[in-house]
Order: C-alpha cells, then sequence, then structure tokens
C-alpha cells in the first residue's frame, strides 16, 4: 500500500464492550454533566421549571469536553443519544456549550490500528491490501457505529469505506439495557409511560444500524428511488468490497450541511438546501414509503461545486406504512382546517393520544399540535425569525412536569418524528425560509 501508517491512527482506545464497563461510563458521564450544571444550575433549572421560563444549561467547555469525550470514547448506542441532544443545543445550553456539543456530531474516537488491520484482514483476507492502489489509514470521520476511510482501488474507483467498529455490534443490547435503567430510576420519562416498546424498538433500529448488507439493501433501494434528480447524489454500493461489517460506496465530496450557516455561503444557498431536503422528506413519506430517519447533519454533505446534496447513511431507512402516511395527511388537513374533532381522530390515529385519554391531556396535546402547525401556514416560514422552537420547548416542559406524555405512539411514528424535528432544526440552524405548506399543498 502506498499510504504511511499515520500516528494518529495508532492512538485510539478499543471500544468499552462489557455492560457492566458501559455502565460506569454511562455513569460517569451523567456524572460529569451534573458536576459541570452544578448546585446553582440546578437550582436555575428548578427555579425555570416553576416560573416557565427558558432556561440554559451553564456548561463550562472543560465540563463539557469531558462529557463529550466519554461519549465519543463509548461509540454505539449510548453515543448516537448524545449525538441526538447536540442536534440543536442552543434551546437548553449556552452557545459555548452548544458549540462543542455539536463536534459530537461529526467524531469519536477512531479504532487502534491493531484493531483496523485485524478487522480488515477478517474481512477480506490477509493480502486484501493488493486490492488497493491507495489507503489512508487516518479516518476522514468516525462516527457512533463506525469510521470512515478514503480508498482508490487498482482499477481506479474512488471509495469510502465505512468500517464497524469491534464490539458495538455486540455492545447494543447491554447500552439499551443500560439506558433503560437510567431513564426508570432517574425520572427521566414521566411515571406510568412504559418505555419497554420504544426500547425495544430502538435495540432493533440499533441490531439493523449495525448490519452492514442490511444498509447496502436500502442505500441501493434510495439510490433507484432518487433517480436521475439532479439535486441529490446518493453513492452506489461497491458490492465486491462490501460485508457485514464494511460497507464500500462511492466517495463524494462536501462539507456537511450545517456549514452552510457559516457566513462565507449566501442566503440563497441556505434557502434553497433546506427547501431541497425538506421536500426530499416529504418524498420520504408520501412518495418513497421509505425513510431515513437519522437526522444528523453529517448525513447530508453540501457540494459547492455542483449544488447538490450528498445523502448519507441509510442504516437507520425505514419503511413507512401507507396507513401512517395517510394519518399524516389527515393531520395536516385538520391543522389547517382548524379542525379540532379532526386533529383528535389523526392524533389517535398515529397514536399520539391514548383513546381513553382525559379532556385536560387531550385539549394540551391538541393545543401543542396546533402551535406546530404554524409552520404549515401559507407562504414562506422565516425559520430564522421564529422563535417556535422556544414555545414549543416550553410548552413540551409544561406537559411533561404535568406527566401528559404518558401514552407512547408505534414506534415507526416516534422515528418519523425524529426525522421531522430533526430537518426543522436543520431549517433554523440555516435560518432559511421554506414553503413548506407549497411543499405539501399537492399531497393534501
Amino acid at each position: 500500500m502506498s499510504a504511511a501508517i499515520d500516528p494518529q491512527a495508532r492512538s485510539g482506545r478499543s471500544v468499552p464492550s462489557r455492560r457492566l464497563s458501559r455502565l460506569w461510563h454511562i455513569g460517569r458521564a451523567t456524572t460529569d454533566l451534573a458536576a459541570g450544571v452544578g448546585v446553582r444550575g440546578m437550582l436555575e433549572l428548578a427555579r425555570s421549571r416553576r416560573s416557565g421560563e427558558v432556561a440554559r444549561i451553564q456548561l463550562s467547555p472543560e465540563a463539557t469536553r469531558r462529557f463529550t469525550d466519554r461519549l465519543a470514547r463509548m461509540r454505539g448506542a449510548v453515543m448516537k443519544m448524545g449525538q441526538l441532544m447536540s442536534m440543536d443545543g442552543t434551546d437548553m445550553f449556552t452557545p459555548e456549550a452548544a458549540e462543542i456539543m455539536a463536534e459530537l456530531r461529526d467524531r469519536s474516537e477512531p479504532m487502534p490500528m491493531s484493531q483496523l488491520t485485524r478487522l480488515l484482514e477478517q474481512e477480506w483476507g490477509r493480502d486484501w491490501n493488493k486490492a488497493f492502489r491507495r489507503f489512508e489509514f487516518k479516518p476522514v470521520a468516525a462516527a457512533s457505529i463506525g469510521q470512515v476511510h478514503r480508498a482508490e482501488t487498482k482499477d481506479g474507483r474512488r471509495l469510502a469505506l465505512k468500517i464497524q467498529f469491534p464490539g458495538v455490534r455486540e455492545s447494543i443490547d447491554s447500552d439499551i439495557d443500560n439506558l433503560g435503567f437510567f431513564a426508570r430510576n432517574l425520572g427521566m420519562v414521566p411515571k406510568g409511560m412504559d418505555i419497554g416498546p420504544l426500547l425495544e424498538e430502538a435495540r432493533v433500529q440499533l441490531h439493523q444500524e449495525a448490519d452492514y448488507k442490511a444498509e447496502a439493501a436500502s442505500l441501493m433501494r434510495y439510490r433507484a428511488l432518487v433517480g436521475d434528480d439532479g439535486d441529490f447524489f446518493v453513492p452506489a454500493v461497491h458490492e465486491d468490497l462490501s460485508t457485514d461489517r464494511i460497507l464500500a460506496m462511492d466517495f463524494a465530496d462536501g462539507v456537511s450541511i450545517d456549514h452552510l450557516a457559516e457566513s462565507s455561503y449566501s442566503r440563497e444557498e441556505r434557502d434553497r438546501a433546506a427547501s431541497l431536503l425538506v421536500r426530499l422528506m416529504l418524498r420520504e413519506l408520501f412518495d418513497f414509503g421509505l425513510a431515513q430517519t437519522d437526522p444528523n447533519f453529517g448525513n447530508y454533505l453540501y457540494d459547492a461545486q455542483t449544488g447538490r446534496i450528498v445523502l448519507l447513511d441509510f442504516g437507520a431507512a425505514l419503511p413507512v406504512p401507507g396507513e401512517i402516511a395517510e394519518q399524516y395527511l389527515a393531520l395536516g388537513r385538520a391543522a389547517i382546517a382548524h379542525d379540532e374533532q379532526g386533529l383528535r381522530e389523526a392524533s389517535m390515529g398515529l397514536g399520539y393520544m391514548a383513546p381513553d385519554a382525559d379532556a385536560a391531556t387531550v385539549k394540551a396535546l391538541i393545543e401543542m399540535i396546533r402551535l406546530s402547525s404554524e409552520v404549515l401556514e401559507p407562504g414562506i416560514y422565516d425559520f430564522g425569525t421564529s422563535d417556535l422552537f422556544e414555545r414549543l420547548y416550553v410548552k413540551g416542559r409544561d406537559m411533561y412536569m404535568e406527566e401528559a406524555f404518558n401514552h407512547l405512539p408505534e414506534p415507526i411514528t416516534m422515528f418519523l418524528q425524529r426525522k421531522f424535528a430533526g430537518m426543522f432544526m436543520l431549517c433554523r440552524r440555516l435560518r432559511a425560509r421554506v414553503d413548506l405548506r407549497g411543499m405539501l399543498d399537492p399531497y393534501l
């Protein structure tokens, strides 16, 4: 191989894989976060709950880095939870802490060089290097499940090789069990809520994300659905080099989509990129019947040379049943028509509220849906000037404290809700103007 072994590639630490070890690391991460907030911060959060104000968590850079470093070392399900926390930390964290938390979306510790070479030999055989003209040992990206390397084959193919961390697949069950333990015993969920079905669905999805053959199949299906749409690029899978723990695909240039928030990009670029991804989200729901439900901003790259958006990471791609899509359309129609009975029926159809929910809970949930539907007003919605997320946060927090969220919807709607929230967070991050109503009208 022409690439030398990079010293940084040697410095990674192995993934903690035993349940007790990972439980200890989760406990340390929780302790780091609590210590970073401090007694004064905890009192401020309690005061804000009573007053209805939005309190921001005051974390020092040192405390935030300790917390993110712990999650980055663990990888797996725990790191994915941290990535979701970092999606839009501006509502809860100070800008400085939110900026550091955002780094968690783009990194985890690389695996040690010894693990990497051993894994490559296990998957491709001892002479694996003979297939490559160049192989970059230093990963270009590392996330919760694996890390990505650039390579060029002897026949000239430029590849991105997604290589799974050893031990991550085996640690999923213990991570979910540990997270369930903390959720149930540290007051992280409302009393009376059975989070078992959601944890089980998360377990199934994480095992799916760790199955690179399943991801390759989803990637090929999604690529076919996007077809010749020139606004997007979906990498092709190279099956001859793909295995259970290695996914070989086209390499694509670009920067993480949230970089468009920087001053070097124009407002037109931000508006266009956000609008394209919102339109794609609607196509997933109503045309494709297949949604990529992981909203991590790093899953979308912007290629400034071509103006295309590169779509990555299909481990979390899930089928969308037709009846679920129809219920979302019914919810949209009811929200636009201010039809309270229609909102209630569609919400029950999606599992947002139980059929026997009391009148106060129904009223509060309908009010929150109405608040959310502000983005469906006719014309362009300016996410950059909107305070909708702050209002939703206050409303949702109050409902949580009143234990209104004690009924879990169908798991697929939970993952779709994560996708919707991620897209709207991106629109907010880019301060984009989007005509969501105009995109939705043809489906209604």
